[in-house]
């Protein structure tokens, strides 16, 4: 990735990393890339909950102003429902938001007016513009001036689109919903709620510090403790800016993203619905997974780590249905990004067809112990790059005699290199691992002293 773009559009520490001068100068590049690239006047604009959302976004719509496009403003939502917004209106979407990040960060990515994240070459085009100081972008004065206008039903045209993907009535359902003090807190309840659902929401009344603060997917312990409390059917947390979701059976126990993606795979395969036979997932995804679905004639595709890779491989192979473990799920038939309503909707329209508990659900697949461990290192490629490594990785997968799996793979953000492995038997996992880091520490001393 770039310098300024990452895996998933520009994050930082708010009004340092990411301050107003850098928000303008996204604005005004990223509008004129997407006029440009697409022939839109128009953006359309949603943030979540964090306090920098309100001062982000006045520099964000003074750039994008500037440069002759409009903006359509949709206040806080779903970054999903800004995803649902663009390709339903014709327009280009940025959203202001850090995810599942503290409240003192913040990000923004933008989408074209297909309703897709923009590909690599065009961040990468943005990124020159913004970094180019001698950069000549147009100025229009008088009636060119973009201007400013409220969506004032935003809320109200996802919500509709959110109904109608999922099933019909989920009366007799209680169901708690973590909203994280982030963009779902009034949408997801609604959603549910509108469906016929008993719905408890926690976590949602935000006051601009306390987004994903001990809540949402990445906390999701209350939330465990509440489902059981309450005697509910189940519990959905959601992170920031809902599009990931984990959930909660009624028992309290966790269902991640991979559960998730084999409950509902194997309810669309039945249904002779999942494209291609095939599921999308990444190298982080539990080896469970890929039992459960080996069982049951199901083909996996496996890329990095990153929705975007997960998406261009999706429409690359023809595939319906992809994710991550961390619960960013995508259902292309529905949404050009992951949904973390669309997500529960989905989970939501199995237990109502199959009249199973989601506990039962969940047991479909068994998740193998998992450990892992970060390695700070002086150089992550070199360290990488070492047949001594591949050596030693080849030499324990061996071992593991088909029973476990390793992922030994460098930081994408930081000097690390995250050392993983799987297998049934926890005292053999730990002996691989803690072996595998002395490995990678050896090398990195060797290559130092070398240096």
């Amino acid at each position: 990735m770039g310098t300024l773009f990452g895996t998933d559009g520009v994050r930082g520490l708010a009004n340092r990393e990411l301050s107003p001068e850098l928000a303008f100068k996204l604005g005004r590049a990223g509008a004129y890339v997407l006029r440009e690239e697409t022939g839109t006047r128009a953006l359309v604009i949603g943030r979540d909950t964090r306090l920098s959302g309100d001062m982000l976004e006045g520099a964000l719509i003074a750039g994008i102003c500037s440069v002759g496009v409009d903006v359509l403003r949709a206040g806080v939502l779903p970054t999903p429902a800004i995803a649902y917004l663009s390709r339903t209106l014709d327009a280009g979407g940025v959203v202001i938001s850090a995810s599942h990040n503290a409240y003192e960060d913040n990000g923004i990515k933008f989408f074209g007016t297909n309703g897709y994240k923009l590909p690599d070459a065009l961040e990468a085009r943005i990124e020159r513009l913004v970094l180019d100081e001698t950069a000549m972008l147009p100025t229009p004065a008088g009636a060119d001036i973009g201007r400013v206008r409220e969506i004032p039903d935003a809320g109200e045209r996802y919500v509709r689109f959110a109904c109608g993907t999922g099933p019909p009535d989920l009366g007799g359902l209680r169901i708690i919903v973590d909203c994280a003090h982030g963009a779902a807190y009034e949408v997801a309840p609604q959603v549910l709620g509108r469906l016929g659902a008993t719905v408890i929401p926690i976590f949602n009344t935000p006051d601009g510090t306390n987004i994903n603060a001990g809540c949402g997917s990445t906390h999701p312990e209350v939330l465990q403790r509440a489902v059981v409390a309450e005697g509910a059917d189940l519990g959905l947390a959601f992170d920031g800016d809902a599009d990931r979701l984990i959930a909660v059976d009624e028992r309290g126990q966790l269902v991640d993203g991979d559960h998730l993606m084999v409950i509902c795979g194997k309810y669309m395969w039945q249904r002779g619905c999942l494209a291609k036979d095939t599921l999308v997932i990444t190298v982080m995804s539990n080896l469970g997974l890929h039992l459960a679905l080996r069982k049951a004639g199901i083909r996996i595709l496996q890329t990095k780590v990153g929705d975007r890779y997960v998406l261009a491989e999706m429409l690359r192979a023809g595939c319906c249905l992809g994710g991550e473990q961390s619960g960013h799920i995508i259902f292309l038939e529905y949404n050009t990004t992951g949904d973390g309503i669309i997500t529960a909707l989905q989970l939501l329209k199995v237990m109502r067809e199959t009249e199973e508990p989601l506990s039962r659900l969940a047991a479909q697949m068994e998740r193998l112990p998992q450990l892992l461990r970060n390695v700070r290192v002086q150089d992550r490629a070199a360290v990488m790059a070492s047949p001594v490594l591949a050596e030693a990785i080849a030499r324990y997968e061996h071992g593991l005699n088909g029973e476990g799996r390793i992922l030994v793979r460098p930081s994408g953000t930081e000097p690390l290199v995250r050392v993983m492995a799987e297998a049934r038997n926890e005292a053999i996992l730990e002996e691989v691992v803690e072996e595998l880091v002395r490995v990678v520490r050896q090398i990195d001393r060797e290559l130092t002293v070398v240096s």
